[in-house]
């Protein structure tokens, strides 16, 4: 999409440097007058807070590694060292460990709005699909960067979870003593994961890359769900007015993520990942991360082994052929009276399936949790494609420029509506 302005450098060295490299001139179009529908909300600022959370994540993650021993003996003494001995190492732990939990929220928020107004219909399923691709890499590198400390917790997590690859036919023996290094979960194990968890956080920035360039070529979805029609009536430039939502948005988020670090630092994890590892003794609850909760309780809702796998798998799957699941013309759920409501009772279950998920396997949560696994999937694979079909939208607006007008005029903002009306008329 073509911004508002073209960039044209005027001093002389600014112009040789242009000609040469047009860097400037990519980051004006790309975060300056790169045009945004102009009814844009709240919820599509997360992609921004992704971004500094994914800068941030590095960042700090190259400093702690500094300091830290992927060694099966010393790995646990390093980390107390860092909290301990280190010049502000607790501060880097603490912020490196609650930004995991922030970049799952954010990203589990930007994952269902993109749901709700329908981000991944046509033209936009390849900006989708490189989405669904960066949960399932930010999923393999937190479960790698929670072994690291190699506590308790770290340590049987590491254990069930990789033996779960055991249930896959002819490979699956192969494959678990592959991710071991060895016959059990050693140091060699502990090597590989803090390998691949130094790794994939670049392996992801290179798929964000993608991802961004998909999105400026496709565009940006809106809340209305309708293509833009008239470029200067419906858009405005990146700069000012995404980036100062962007911002405002970024800061009440940091906000919350500081309550967590100096108020709250170990809320989100477990006691026994202060016990250092020790492999004759086994947690009474082993439970992963709270981000992982929804698929664990799918994994265990299942008797069958191979079948617990295969759905817990197939929870993320899924979602890669969304597009093609929902058979519905109309994008948006604003203008879907019947989509919205199994849209929040999808919710409902995703946030019941993370519940039963921290509980153990045992009575009513399993009954329960068959019953929550048995509806995540009739969403994806009945309502959807049932409800393209069967649903009568509403109206959709002609125009972005109209769903703002009509917005302005239900919250009785006369004024500006007024003054846009007048905008639409001189820009006439």
């Amino acid at each position: 999409m073509q911004g508002h302005s073209t960039y044209e450098p005027k001093p002389g060295v600014a112009k040789w440097f242009e000609d040469r490299l047009p860097i400037v001139g990519l980051i004006h179009s790309s975060a300056v007058a790169y045009p945004v529908p102009r009814n844009l909300n709240y919820l599509w600022t997360f992609g921004g807070i992704l971004t500094f959370m994914l800068v941030a994540q590095i960042l700090t993650g190259v400093v702690l590694v500094m300091h830290y021993t992927p060694h099966a003996s010393l790995a646990f003494e390093s980390v107390e060292k860092i909290m301990r001995d280190v010049n502000y190492g607790w501060l880097l732990r603490y912020l490196h460990a609650n930004g995991a939990s922030m970049f799952f929220i954010a990203v589990y928020i930007h994952i269902f709005r993109g749901m709700y107004y329908g981000s991944y219909k046509a033209p936009r399923e390849i900006l989708w699909i490189l989405g669904v691709l960066i949960f399932l890499l930010m999923m393999a590198t937190a479960f790698m960067g929670y072994v690291l400390p190699w506590g308790q917790m770290s340590f049987w997590g590491a254990t069930v979870i990789t033996n779960l690859f055991s249930a896959i036919p002819v490979v699956g023996e192969t494959l678990v003593t592959w991710l071991w290094g060895g016959f059990a979960v050693d140091n060699a194990t502990l090597q590989r994961f803090f390998s691949l968890h130094y790794l994939l956080p670049f392996v992801i920035v290179g798929v964000v890359g993608l991802h961004i360039w998909a999105l400026h070529h496709v565009g940006q979805n809106n809340p209305a769900g309708v293509d833009i029609k008239d470029i200067r009536r419906d858009t405005v430039p990146f700069t000012p007015y995404a980036t100062l939502k962007d911002g405002f948005a970024m800061v009440c988020f940091l906000i919350f993520f500081s309550w967590f670090v100096f108020y709250t630092p170990n809320y989100l994890g477990h006691a026994d990942n202060y016990i250092k590892a020790n492999s004759l003794v086994t947690p009474s609850h082993i439970v992963p991360e709270w981000y992982f909760l929804p698929f664990y309780a799918i994994l265990r809702a299942i008797p069958s082994k191979l079948g617990g796998v295969l759905c817990m798998f197939g929870a993320i799957a899924v979602l890669f052929v969304l597009p093609w699941l929902d058979t519905s013309k109309v994008r948006s759920g604003k203008y879907r009276p019947l989509f919205k409501q199994f849209f929040w009772v999808f919710v409902g279950v995703c946030v019941l399936l993370g519940w039963l998920g921290s509980k153990p396997p045992e009575g009513w949560y399993v009954t329960i949790s068959q019953i929550a696994t048995f509806y995540y999937f009739a969403h994806f694979l009945i309502i959807l494609p049932l409800l393209g079909m069967l649903e009568t939208p509403k109206p959709l607006p002609a125009s972005i420029a109209d769903d703002v007008l009509a917005d302005e005029e239900k919250r009785g903002g006369h004024s500006a509506l007024a003054n846009l009306a007048a905008a639409r008329e001189a820009q006439r």
